[in-house]
């Protein structure tokens, strides 16, 4: 299989994973006027699914280090399998009470609290299972990020009202979706055999990078028919889905457009976890989750979301892309020292 060894490789992928978590969505608001997103997410789940197996039986099959695919297989214990499955279940759970956070709240409140506490818990958890880099550096950098979410939350109520509400029950949700957003990730990396003692005895039964990548996406594909199906029969807000709309008013297009997003999401999600060993994971996670901030590109350069904002909102957000570019860099450099 392909190794990661190189740690300013594994940053670029990092950055990379940030890029495609902060831009799958852009996807999914193409497809928002003719398809709701319970039935968007069908296909982004697949196209989550589709790209893993390729990456599996690609680099996951070829070169001359680790295991390949198949081999993987074969001695991977159902304990380390079922943990990249729990991430995948854990992982659909909050990002569909993310997305119904934000249509009952608004993302001024939901995503900035979702995501922020998803940040901190992320990588605190991540980190006390597989410990790298220098705490101190890695947490100082995470409170700026944090910061940065924060002052972005601040930028966003600035905005003139859209009749967004600001519900006990929208904030309950945010607050669940980020603590569940926080502890996936761990399941998957505590799955993963560190590539440096995959001949470890004690290390035996774990799985490539590669193969808990598949099983992360099948968990996330498998709980789809409980936990979507259940959004769209029973929705936070707004009318029932029917489930055979997916397949009445779904066209080429549109199925395509959810396909590449959940593609654009799983690129990222790989890059993630192939650089973890390399990068360490809790970095790798802490860098991934700079995609609020990329989400924050896109829609003050792109979508232009901030044109109607009142006087003063830009130093708001120049401030707040100043906190996220320091945060970032210490948390790139809370591992230097150590490669």
């Amino acid at each position: 299989m392909v190794i990661i060894d190189s740690y300013p490789l594994a940053v670029f992928m990092c950055v990379i994973t940030m890029l495609c978590w902060g831009s799958w969505a852009n996807m999914q608001k193409l497809a928002s006027k003719e398809w709701r997103f319970q039935l968007f997410y069908w296909d982004y789940a697949i196209g989550v699914l589709l790209l893993t197996v390729v990456l599996a039986l690609t680099m996951g099959s070829m070169g001359a280090g680790g295991r390949s695919f198949f081999d993987d297989l074969g001695q991977a214990q159902g304990r380390f399998i079922l943990s990249a499955l729990i991430g995948g279940a854990v992982f659909n759970v909050a990002n569909i009470l993310l997305v119904a956070a934000i249509d009952i709240a608004g993302l001024a409140v939901a995503f900035p609290v979702g995501i922020g506490i998803a940040l901190v818990w992320g990588v605190i958890t991540t980190y006390l299972t597989r410990p790298a880099g220098n705490p101190v550096l890695l947490f100082v950098g995470v409170g700026f990020v944090a910061a940065a979410i924060l002052i972005n939350a601040a930028a966003y109520r600035r905005l003139p009202s859209s009749g967004q509400r600001t519900t006990g029950k929208g904030l309950a949700i945010s607050v669940a979706a980020g603590v569940l957003m926080g502890f996936f990730y761990r399941f998957v990396a505590a799955s993963i055999v560190e590539i440096g003692r995959i001949a470890d005895p004690a290390e035996a039964g774990k799985l490539t990078p590669y193969t808990a990548l598949v099983f992360f996406a099948l968990g996330l594909f498998l709980s789809n028919f409980v936990l979507n199906t259940a959004v769209m029969l029973r929705p936070f807000v707004g009318d029932p889905v029917p489930p055979l709309d997916y397949f009445r008013r779904g066209n080429p297009r549109l199925h395509l457009i959810g396909i590449v997003g959940g593609v654009i999401w799983s690129i990222g999600m790989s890059f993630s976890i192939l650089a973890g060993d390399s990068a360490g994971y809790a970095i790798s996670y802490g860098l991934g989750q700079g995609a609020t901030m990329v989400a924050a590109l896109w829609g003050v350069f792109i979508w232009r979301e901030f044109r109607a904002a009142p006087q003063g909102t830009n130093g708001l957000l120049a401030l707040m892309f100043a906190c996220f570019v320091g945060g970032l860099g210490l948390i790139v450099y809370a591992n230097a020292g150590a490669q």
